[in-house]
């Protein structure tokens, strides 16, 4: 069975009945429409790495790690229905997977933003100890952590996000005070940092 690659009708012919189109005019369609959900896509990704610097969570690298894969899932599946429009085969199924997964990283945008925003509870304060600290190259805040002592009782380290000038004065073995918002939707982050 062979499928309109733009309305994914079945064809018998060149010509889909439904929609008018040759084969060669709907991969071209179909192409344009994917490239367009792709940049979607794409920007989507970059807003949520913007907001996770605002309103930063206490599990950002689970989050993070998550989002990765949600990430290169969905941009191998818009290669794989690039190549598959190409040779004109048939991708409906795939197809419909990826329009699913294009709006996930404005999803999460959206979440976080609001759980941040729309928090207002006083923040909890809590004593922690630096116990390390980790920098990675690059203009992102969430590639700058103080490693601290957790108050959680499920937890022994906390790697809180901060900005440059947090990292550059707390080091290891300093006494600090890390205030943390509980989240509107229950996603909790990061207040402050500061010392006593």
């Amino acid at each position: 069975m062979i499928r309109c690659l733009e309305c994914g009708s079945e064809k018998t012919a060149d010509q889909c009945p439904h929609c008018g189109l040759t084969s060669a005019a709907a991969e071209v369609l179909f192409r344009r429409r994917l490239g367009r959900r792709m940049a979607w896509f794409l920007s989507g990704s970059i807003v949520f790495l913007i907001v996770s610097q605002v309103f930063p969570p206490l599990d950002l690298d689970g989050m993070l790690i998550f989002f990765g894969l949600v990430f290169f899932f969905s941009l191998g599946l818009g290669f794989l229905l690039n190549q598959r429009a190409k040779r004109r085969g048939d991708l409906e199924a795939v197809k419909r997977i990826y329009f699913g997964f294009a709006p996930l990283p404005w999803v999460f945008a959206v979440l976080l933003f609001a759980n941040g925003k729309l928090d207002h509870t006083p923040p909890e304060t809590h004593p922690a100890v630096v116990v390390g600290k980790f920098q990675m190259p690059g203009f992102m805040r969430w590639t700058r952590r103080l490693a601290v002592r957790s108050w959680r009782e499920d937890r022994r380290i906390e790697r809180v996000s901060v900005g440059q000038f947090d990292f550059d004065r707390f080091g290891p073995g300093d006494e600090i005070v890390v205030q943390v918002q509980r989240g509107a939707l229950g996603i909790p982050w990061v207040y402050g940092v500061y010392r006593e």
